[in-house]
């Protein structure tokens, strides 16, 4: 019914067929029943990205098994789905910049605006919105700049989606919202009574995920993900430069080797969302995990990938705190560090979406051992 009341919004003529098992994009559906694939559904795209090469955007048509449906994808989900037939246009704010979006139809601006976003997504069928800045250690200026992307731009998404008429939104979330789990495992039912933030970006993503929740009781038709520690080809995070330091024989003493995280290789991140996006529930969370594990276990394992030990030393906390003397962001990557676990389960997304991500070794073993 939802996809009849928008495409009769749209003035679109809609035709519902039953098509094979084996059908997955409008390609497919288009050969099936002898049309072009531009003739199976009108529609606009959008993508809009902040400095991160992370992006929000949406897409053109998809058919699974049973139904048409009309779809999106964000950052490197954007190869997936211009792969499977889906139509992107990029809104950037430096063109000549944007080589991670091939296939797309690039526009300059940036998510401040949100008279572009609005005229943008006017007409789409669907968004992402995952452009984020994350880092640990700020300084005021940076915190500012933290503050616009991940709080302020999911505000001025949502609701030019909303003011669009958007009927399908997936945001890009964190199970870092959920704060330190203190060794337990939970899930997107679990709600955090303590209001000590590890660092700014998990506060930043709490203020947008609680935004997120707003516009959902709202009527926003919004499926939330909630990644665990994303690591593999491209991750530039600090965790993701440890691991690199260490197969290239860098780094002999391990820092925060109690840290616990959900490590989640970054392509099951991106099919995770696309599953969302085609299956997730408006209204509610998925998390997106890999393998819970705690920092030392995971060099364990790169080493057993690699034929070498893990390293040996373990840096303490002590000349750390010492540094934070003269270096006051140092705190924070320690408070983000010592005596913390990021656990939750990804248990709602398996059942429900069909989401299967790698073991921890797998995909250590992709991104190293090539």
């Amino acid at each position: 019914m939802a996809v009849r009341a928008h495409a009769a919004q749209r003035g679109l003529e809609l035709r519902i067929e039953r098509f094979p098992a084996g059908t997955r994009t409008a390609e497919d559906a288009a050969r099936a029943i002898g049309v072009q694939v531009g003739q199976i559904v009108k529609s606009l795209v959008f993508v809009a990205g902040a400095e991160t090469f992370v992006v929000l955007c949406s897409g053109a048509a998809r058919v699974d098994e049973a139904k048409l449906a009309l779809v999106a994808g964000a950052g490197n989900v954007a190869r997936r789905l211009v792969a499977r037939g889906d139509t992107l246009r990029a809104l950037v704010r430096d063109p000549d910049r944007a080589r991670g979006l091939p296939g797309a139809e690039l526009v300059r601006g940036d998510l401040a605006n949100p008279d572009a976003l609005r005229a943008g997504m006017d007409g789409t069928d669907a968004v992402i919105h995952g452009a984020a800045m994350y880092e640990i250690g700020l300084d005021r200026a940076q915190r500012e700049r933290m503050l616009d992307a991940n709080v302020r731009g999911t505000a001025h998404v949502l609701s030019a989606a909303k003011a669009a008429g958007v009927p399908r939104v997936v945001y890009i979330s964190t199970i870092a919202v959920f704060g330190n789990t203190h060794g337990q495992v939970v899930d997107e039912t679990f709600r955090r009574t303590d209001q000590d933030y590890t660092s700014y970006y998990e506060e930043t993503k709490v203020k947008a995920h609680e935004i997120a929740d707003g516009f959902a009781a709202d009527g926003l038709p919004i499926v939330i993900v909630q990644p665990g520690q994303v690591y593999g080809p491209g991750d530039h995070s600090g965790f993701g430069g440890l691991l690199t330091s260490f197969a290239r024989g860098r780094l002999p003493v391990l820092p925060f080797p109690e840290l616990g995280l959900n490590l989640t290789f970054v392509d099951d991140i991106a099919g995770g969302i696309v599953l969302a996006l085609d299956r997730g529930a408006p209204g509610r969370s998925y998390v997106m995990g890999g393998e819970i594990v705690r920092a030392e276990d995971a060099f364990a394992t790169l080493g057993r990938v690699l034929g070498r030990g893990a390293p040996r030393w373990h840096l303490p906390y002590a000349p750390l705190r010492l540094a934070a003397l003269a270096r006051p962001q140092l705190r924070e990557v320690i408070s983000s560090a010592k005596g913390v676990t990021f656990w939750a389960t990804d248990a709602r997304a398996r059942a429900e979406l069909g989401y299967a991500p790698r073991t921890l070794e797998a995909g250590l073993r992709a991104t190293y051992a090539t």
